[in-house]
């Protein structure tokens, strides 16, 4: 295993790209900040300006192929900030969208991409009010990445976020897990399934919105997208200082989707989401949550999954209760099943 280049496995989401941030950019950028936003690591940051509580985002895609069952990298790009603003309780107010295009991309795909975009931002009410363009040599870029970054309003008096959540809560999901991950494979491999598999991208603040409005005291949010579902609990285990149980004939996923991870050798638990919630409630809110989210379209599959517990002197941080009744350690992801995903 090489220490001094960079491996596909580090871009995963899961256990290298945590040590890699830490090491190469934590070090240098916070030091000596141990309680600023950038050592948090969470979906967005919270910035204060002159009393207003903002959230800012930014996010790099590189999808492959760029336009997959159910979405394209332009609706991905949209959706994701969005997402990521919308764990913070923010209203999305505004993204930029910045291209790095390879000489030789097709202007039909390019337009069908912007259109998509464009059509997502209007479905939240978010305008694309910057950006910025570079052309590549051919063989520099497949085909396009985008970059989008995100600033949104987060209400006075509203912070969500690892670091209010207890030992009690409840962890739910919006719905059903991997729908994203498993519909870009199959379109990159060519894979066909009895049932179609579409991605889940979707921008959730509407989603979030109603959350915010039933639970007044939700917890945290978190989007599970590198890495998936194992990624996401243990990236709030380690930073709430709890212990969170999942209970996996709880964890909702389509036949189709669960009969192709079987098939790829993949966990489900840990394959790309973007258009799905982790969410910590208390537990005098959780059936609050719960209804709000099945109310939803963007939650009808949703589902209470776990708990969090004390924290433990020794032992892992996030286990499953199995389908046969044992408990095993559900691991933060080493590297990535699926690179290229989002």
């Amino acid at each position: 295993m090489a220490d001094d280049v960079i491996l596909l496995a580090d871009g995963g989401g899961g256990e290298r790209t945590m040590s890699l941030v830490r090491r190469e950019i934590l070090s240098r950028f916070a030091p000596a900040d141990a309680s600023g936003e950038l050592v948090r690591l969470a979906d967005a940051a919270r910035v204060d300006a002159d009393g207003t509580a903002l959230a800012f985002t930014t996010d790099s895609y590189v999808v492959r192929p760029l336009e997959f069952p159910g979405g394209d990298i332009g609706r991905l790009a949209i959706s994701g900030t969005v997402n990521d603003l919308s764990c913070l309780g923010a209203r999305p107010l505004a993204l930029s969208l910045a291209m790095i295009l390879e000489e030789g991309l097709s202007l039909a795909v390019l337009a069908r991409v912007l259109d998509s975009a464009a059509a997502t931002a209007r479905s939240v009410g978010v305008p694309v009010v910057c950006g910025d363009t570079k052309v590549v040599e051919r063989g520099s870029a497949d085909q396009m990445f985008l970059n989008t970054a995100g600033i949104g309003l987060i209400p006075k008096g509203r912070r969500l976020g690892a670091e209010g959540i207890r030992p009690g809560d409840k962890v739910l999901v919006s719905g059903t897990l991997a729908d994203h991950g498993v519909a870009v494979m199959s379109k990159r491999e060519g894979l066909k399934f009895e049932a179609a598999v579409v991605s889940d991208v979707a921008p959730l603040w509407p989603l979030a919105e109603a959350l915010l409005a039933a639970c007044p005291h939700l917890r945290a949010l978190k989007d599970p997208t590198r890495g998936g579902l194992a990624a996401a609990v243990n990236e709030l285990a380690e930073a709430a200082n709890v212990r969170i149980r999942i209970d996996e004939p709880s964890v909702p996923v389509r036949p189709a989707v669960a009969g192709a991870c079987d098939a790829l050798g993949l966990d489900v638990l840990n394959v790309a989401n973007e258009g799905k919630f982790v969410v910590v409630a208390p537990p005098d809110e959780c059936e609050a949550a719960l209804a709000a989210m099945r109310a939803n379209p963007l939650g009808r599959e949703a589902a209470v999954i776990g708990e969090c517990l004390p924290p433990a002197t020794v032992g892992p941080r996030v286990t499953l209760r199995t389908i046969i009744g044992g408990e095993r350690v559900l691991e933060m992801p080493y590297g990535e099943d699926l690179p290229r995903i989002c």
